[in-house]
């Protein structure tokens, strides 16, 4: 080995070969320089295996970087002090400070980690721990203090005391490395005590070092859970593998969790039920279930599996809905297919398991795996009153029903004109209407649209309430319903329509409206009808109820403003088939100016009384009291059986 006093100035230039030859010659040196720059946070087996990884990477530096060195006059060195200077090992120096001192900064999560900062790759060793030899008291504290200040102060300190390097050499040097800071740097190393002999202590030589065996109970354990990993790893990889339309980012089902002969039964479009189309004819139900299977894509194979696996399993990306006490489940067996086809800009396809109808829609034109959309509608206990019509398809503040077999006429009516004559909605072969305005599209409630259905027996009125099945509407007392027929029930509806809003999206099945008292008003004002309106919903709980009343309105048909909601109630029997009877009041203003408190009861009350603000009694279930402006009454009744019973609430 040639002296370092031998080495040529810093003003020469040098080639690969050079950096190569320095690099041969002061391996040591970089290694122990780089041990004592990286940061002490890691463990002493870790920066042994780092240093090394440094000083070899300097080396492959150099090859990549061609000619290396630079043309700048050498500083003044410290005296007494030699130092390893020529163009090939001040370069890979350099290279070995860069990348310690990068190894112990934080890391940025806006930028990737370097390569520093993970265990090196090479070398490597495997079941054994090297470290260097311990040194003594004086060595341990160096190390303390080392380790309490930053890695450019270390920087600093070594240079100055393993390379000898004057202040103005390290400054330079820190500063080719990357230091931000290099006077900073040599003013924290002024606080380490300058005990340079003690850097060419074994203590601190990678190159000289000893090996003891590692946690072997901790490997094993970290065996073992590597092991488990890797088993779970690859029995996801193989189910994902398996045959179908696989789960990504832009697919439109998760992955299936459940693998059983029903399970599979309910994802194969092979397996679906289906109806015939003269099967309504004899079927011994009215329902649903006797419904034919309709549409020009039946047999669209691609289309019904991947509804059915959306069904199952919605992805992210799908808009699901589902109207109140509906499951979204996953079909518990094959369902029965009433309807799959293009209908405007969606193609549609209509499910039916017994209990729920669901709607799968997806663009036409577009990637289906961009606005599909699921909904789910519970229908169980339908009958031919409720199972004449279903929502295919809502779109632009319109609405298109797929009408039952059974279904001869469709003809539309708004409830807001009862005088005006319904006018006929045309179909296609498949039993699809021509699109519909929905309901109370128009501002302030203008109009609200509904459709008749006429069979062989009877004509029914729905509506479309937000939801896949049309409510139905009817007319009469609860223990006789019956569909909304002649002039004055059509004047009460059309007084009424425009309040059903709040009973929207509800799952509602039948909304029942009826008048169940007339009363002359005060001052021969005319007179009022009250007027009760109960949805009852699939579930058959959640149903509401509101009563209403209506002034006269003056006009001769009878029809006229929405009546005013004088009580309103949920999950109540009043007004229904089991409680038929209802009682309301409301505080009201004659046209001389007077106010009143009104109240009417059903034909079950025998007398009312009121308390509180206002004080009477009257026999009869009609009940007009003189009042003031502002007052407050509690109202109540007695039945004809003798029972008190409160106000609707």
């Amino acid at each position: 080995m040639r002296p370092l006093s031998e080495v040529p100035p810093a003003s020469a230039r040098a080639d690969a070969g050079q950096s190569e030859a320095a690099f041969v010659e002061h391996y040591p040196r970089l290694a122990r320089l780089g041990y004592l720059v990286l940061p002490h946070s890691l463990s002493r087996d870790r920066r042994v295996l780092t240093a090394h990884a440094l000083a070899q990477r300097s080396l492959q530096a150099a090859r990549g970087a061609g000619p290396v060195g630079g043309g700048a006059v050498p500083l003044p060195r410290r005296p007494g002090r030699a130092e390893a200077a020529d163009p090939g090992y001040a370069y890979v120096r350099r290279q070995v400070l860069r990348n310690a001192l990068a190894a112990g900064r934080p890391v940025r999560l806006r930028h990737l980690p370097r390569r520093d900062r993970f265990p090196p790759l090479l070398p490597l060793t495997w079941g054994l721990r090297l470290f260097p030899h311990s040194g003594g008291a004086d060595e341990l504290a160096l190390e303390q203090r080392l380790s309490a200040v930053s890695g450019a102060a270390r920087a600093a300190f070594v240079l100055r005391g393993l390379e000898g390097l004057a202040d103005c050499e390290v400054r330079r040097v820190l500063s080719d490395a990357g230091v931000a800071d290099p006077h900073a740097a040599l003013m924290e190393a002024d606080g380490v005590p300058a005990a340079y002999a003690l850097l060419a202590s074994p203590e601190f030589d990678p190159c000289s070092l000893q090996a003891r065996p590692p946690d072997l109970a901790r490997r094993r354990r970290y065996l073992r859970a590597a092991l488990a990993g890797l088993a779970a790893l690859l029995v996801c990889g193989a189910l994902l593998g398996l045959p179908g339309e696989g789960w990504s980012r832009g697919s439109l089902s998760a992955p299936l969790y459940a693998r059983n002969p029903a399970a599979e039964e309910a994802l194969d479009p092979g397996a679906l039920r289906r109806v015939p189309a003269a099967f309504w004819q004899r079927s011994p139900r009215t329902d649903f279930t006797a419904w034919p299977t309709r549409g020009d894509r039946t047999e669209d194979t691609r289309l019904l599996r991947r509804a059915l696996r959306v069904w199952a399993r919605p992805g992210g990306g799908v808009r699901t809905s589902a109207t109140p006490g509906t499951p979204a489940g996953p079909p518990m067996g094959a369902p029965q297919l009433l309807y799959a086809g293009e209908v405007g800009p969606s193609a549609v396809v209509l499910f039916h398991d017994g209990l729920r109808v669901v709607r799968y829609a997806e663009p036409r034109d577009a990637d289906p795996s961009k606005g599909a959309a699921l909904d789910f509608a519970r229908v169980d206990g339908a009958d031919v009153t409720s199972a004449g019509a279903l929502v295919v398809e809502r779109a632009g503040g319109s609405v298109r029903y797929l009408t039952a077999p059974w279904v001869r006429r469709v003809r539309v009516r708004d409830l807001l004109a009862p005088d005006r004559e319904p006018r006929a909605l045309h179909r296609s072969p498949d039993g699809v209407t021509d699109p519909l305005p929905g309901p109370a599209t128009a501002p302030g409630c203008r109009s609200w649209y509904a459709v008749e259905l006429a069979d062989a027996g009877a004509e029914r009125l729905v509506t479309d309430l937000g939801e896949l099945a049309p409510a139905r509407l009817t007319s009469g007392p609860p223990a006789r319903p019956h569909d909304v027929s002649g002039r004055a029930e059509y004047a009460s509806w059309a007084r009424t329509a425009c309040l059903l809003p709040a009973v929207r999206a509800h799952g509602v099945r039948e909304v029942n409206s009826w008048v169940y008292a007339k009363q002359p008003l005060p001052e021969g004002d005319g007179t009022a009808q009250w007027v009760c309106t109960r949805a009852e919903t699939w579930r058959g709980t959640g149903s509401r109820t509101l009563a209403q009343f209506q002034a006269p309105s003056g006009r001769p048909s009878g029809s006229g403003p929405p009546g005013v909601v004088a009580a309103r109630a949920e999950n109540t029997p009043e007004c229904g088939a089991r409680a038929p009877q209802v009682l309301a009041g409301v505080l009201w203003k004659s046209r001389g100016g007077r106010w009143y408190v009104l109240a009417a009861g059903s034909g079950q009350f025998a007398s009312l009384t009121t308390s509180g603000g206002v004080t009477a009694r009257v026999r009869g279930r009609l009940l007009a009291v003189r009042a003031g402006a502002g007052d407050r009454a509690q109202l109540n009744g007695r039945l004809a059986d003798g029972s008190r019973a409160g106000a609707l609430r």
